[in-house]
């Protein structure tokens, strides 16, 4: 295993010696680029859906798009195992674009945010090695791995939302994008997220049924926390009469557009007005008895519940078809329980945490899947 700090810093030293001197940011930001160039040249990042299983285990993911009924497909996702070359790591995300340029945002976003990760985590991981610590005091190592990801997040979502705002092909004033992110690094899982995608994870409780924890919070602008920032921004929260229940944020004489989300990229005729790209981080470690990962966008989740995707993912025929099951069946959810509404896009992210060697899932799913609240605290890849 290569030690990401140090690989960077090789390649950043040759980047360095090419072209002179340089921004220290610019040379890390393009070390993680040729990462993720060689990933693309070694066909270690794919461009549609897929199933895919590294040649060193059987753990396995899956992931599927599917385009709705309001024009070209604003999904996106990406899967990098391997990530960064770091064998006991893995990078998944789905993102969910909106207005009139929301795909390219998506996909712009699903560009960056990786190398950016990479390029803050490794700075993140140099101030941590510098700091001072006091080795009397009881050192939690789990925490500091945490602290370091934490921030590396927060910095990484602020650096995209800056580059977005400065690139002058996409427009981002009436545009923007959600966004759901995994790390997985070795039994710990890091999450972060804006908006209303949303991530999932099937364990296995104590009658052996699996049962659908929700590692991320949908950022509605009805939220009270997410509403009073608004309001004290001077923007407004409310719903349209013909969208009972939809909140949106909206400038404060009303004008369009009405945003149903309260956190996301873009959307920069918002930022002043309560709208921000600070991500949610939280932490899980990965037991036995977790089985799977769900990421996906509102499209599966406005007509699915957490415990219907854990059971429809559990029961799929296999893990390789378990994504393009889940969203057949938000497709189909759509025609019963919206008619007369258009389809969203349906993206969706499968990513089994144990291998399938024992059968399909390490505990059998016998048992009744259930609803759990959120918990607030505790390169091999495809893309789409």
């Amino acid at each position: 295993m290569v030690l990401l700090p140090t690989f960077l810093e090789g390649i950043a030293k040759t980047i360095s010696s090419k072209k002179g001197k340089s921004c220290p940011c610019d040379v890390g930001r393009e070390a993680a680029n040729s990462l993720a160039k060689e990933a693309r040249r070694n066909e270690s990042i794919l461009s549609s859906t897929a199933a895919v299983k590294t040649s060193k285990s059987s753990r396995l993911a899956s992931a599927c798009s599917k385009r709705g009924h309001k024009g070209v497909n604003q999904d996106c996702f990406i899967l990098w195992e391997e990530f960064g070359c770091q064998e006991d790591m893995t990078f998944c995300g789905v993102f969910d674009g909106h207005g009139p340029w929301g795909h390219a945002v998506a996909k712009r976003v699903r560009e960056l945010l990786p190398s950016f990760l990479l390029c803050k985590w490794q700075e993140a991981l140099g101030l941590g090695s510098s700091q001072d610590w006091d080795f009397e005091m009881e050192f939690d190592a789990n925490l500091q791995n945490f602290d370091i990801w934490k921030q590396s997040f927060l910095k990484t979502y602020a650096a995209v939302d800056q580059e977005l705002k400065l690139h002058r092909s996409i427009d981002t004033f009436h545009s923007g994008t959600t966004a759901s992110t995994i790390v997985k690094q070795g039994d710990n899982i890091l999450i972060a997220n804006i908006g209303d995608s949303r991530a999932v994870l099937a364990t296995t409780s104590d009658d052996g049924g699996l049962v659908p924890l929700q590692l991320t919070i949908d950022f509605k602008p009805n939220l009270p926390q997410e509403a009073d920032r608004i309001k004290q921004s001077k923007g407004r929260v409310f719903c349209m009469h013909d969208e009972p229940g939809v909140y949106r944020v909206w400038m404060p004489n009303g004008g369009t557009p009405g945003l149903a989300v309260s956190r996301a990229f873009g959307d920069y005729c918002l930022k002043d007005f309560g709208l921000i790209s600070v991500p949610y981080v939280t932490q899980r470690k990965i037991t036995r008895r977790d089985q799977f990962v769900i990421l996906a966008t509102d499209g599966v989740w406005d007509v699915i519940s957490n415990h219907e995707a854990v059971q429809i993912v559990s029961s799929a025929p296999d893990r390789e078809n378990s994504a393009k099951t889940l969203v057949e069946r938000a497709a189909r959810a759509w025609k019963l329980k919206k008619r007369g509404v258009a389809t969203d896009d349906i993206s969706a992210l499968c990513l089994f945490l144990h291998t399938a060697e024992t059968g399909r899932f390490d505990t059998p799913s016998k048992g009744p899947a259930r609803e759990v609240g959120i918990k607030t605290e505790k390169q091999r890849g495809v893309y789409g």
